[in-house]
């Protein structure tokens, strides 16, 4: 009789273990430069193991699902708009009249090694590039829900990979200005690309994109210029907590009302080990844990076993809102 591995082969960290085993040793793509991903929870006929696998994987296209969106264009291989590994997303705001707004994004399963290159040489993640979050989705919804708090005022968006909460603002908010920024140019190009695309939708909201490093404080003509700033699930790495703290509190503007608005998961002791960091940075913080009813709605759906979101967990996937203020 075989032994039974089930119990042994089945925690997290054995499975993620299996994620990467199945990656290096994946059929060969036809960029020797890529690295194909496993299959992702939107793709039919996968296999039982794949099933497990996509358990222990908190990444996902479809997330809270509050923004309705489409592909226009899938980047296969007949496009002429696009390279193969990009898609184009077009959001349906749910307000009277809103402008449709269209995103490039990544789409294909893969990981190109320059990714890794540029992430080394500028000590970055490239968690902006390969999807885009649940916290994302949930600011943008919120934002929607809020526009009285960035009517007239100047916005940065910190943290913010393609930047549907950004884009949403200064689409439909009246903002003076709105900036988008990153710490990754590779992301940075990408909401630059989707800016130009989509100029005629911004009013008189002035829209910029913008390279941002939180640990590199060179950008004195902005310091304490913001009236608001978003950004969600940015206290994922704990290294950089601090920095993300210091920058808050220097871009706050130091002359008026001003607030940030953040969306974060707990993610174990994660959440508490930042608010800890913008404690110490001299700043006041509310947490909210029910913010919205209809987020709240589909948060219970979702933890009851929403098919869509088979590795849905509250303290991974839930995010938390924080008002921080000086």
């Amino acid at each position: 009789m075989e032994p039974d591995h089930s119990h042994s082969s089945s925690t997290p960290a054995s499975l993620r273990w299996k994620i990467l085993r199945r990656v290096l040793r994946g059929r060969p793509s036809s960029n020797p430069g890529c690295i194909r991903l496993p299959k992702n929870l939107d793709f039919p006929e996968k296999s039982s193991e794949e099933i497990i696998l996509d358990k222990v994987s908190r990444r996902t296209r479809n997330g809270f699902n509050l923004i309705p969106w489409h592909l226009v264009n899938e980047g296969v291989e007949d496009s002429v708009s696009l390279p193969k590994k990009d898609a184009c997303f077009c959001y349906s705001l749910p307000l009277p009249n809103a402008p449709k707004l269209f995103l490039r994004q990544r789409w294909e399963d893969c990981v190109d090694l320059n990714d890794f290159k540029v992430c080394n040489r500028y000590d970055i993640d490239n968690t902006g590039l390969v999807c885009q979050w649940p916290s994302e989705d949930v600011l943008a919804y919120y934002s929607l829900s809020h526009l009285g708090r960035f009517r007239s005022k100047r916005v940065i968006e910190l943290g913010s990979g393609y930047g549907l909460a950004g884009f949403v603002i200064a689409m439909v908010s009246e903002a003076s200005e709105v900036v988008i920024s990153d710490g990754n140019p590779q992301v940075v190009d990408y909401i630059q690309r989707n800016i130009d695309a989509n100029i005629a939708s911004f009013g008189g909201t002035t829209l910029k994109s913008m390279i941002l490093h939180w640990d590199q404080f060179e950008f004195s003509d902005i310091f304490g210029t913001f009236d608001v700033i978003v950004a969600s699930d940015c206290t994922f790495f704990k290294e950089f907590h601090k920095g993300l703290a210091q920058t808050i509190r220097c871009l706050l503007n130091e002359n008026g009302p001003s607030e940030a608005i953040l969306f974060s998961p707990k993610r174990g002791d994660s959440l508490e080990k930042f608010l800890v960091e913008v404690k110490d940075s001299g700043l006041q913080f509310t947490l909210t844990e029910t913010y919205d009813t209809e987020i709240l709605r589909r948060h219970k759906n979702n933890s009851h076993g929403n098919h869509s979101w088979p590795n849905y967990e509250s303290d991974h996937c839930y995010p938390l809102l924080v008002n921080i203020t000086r």
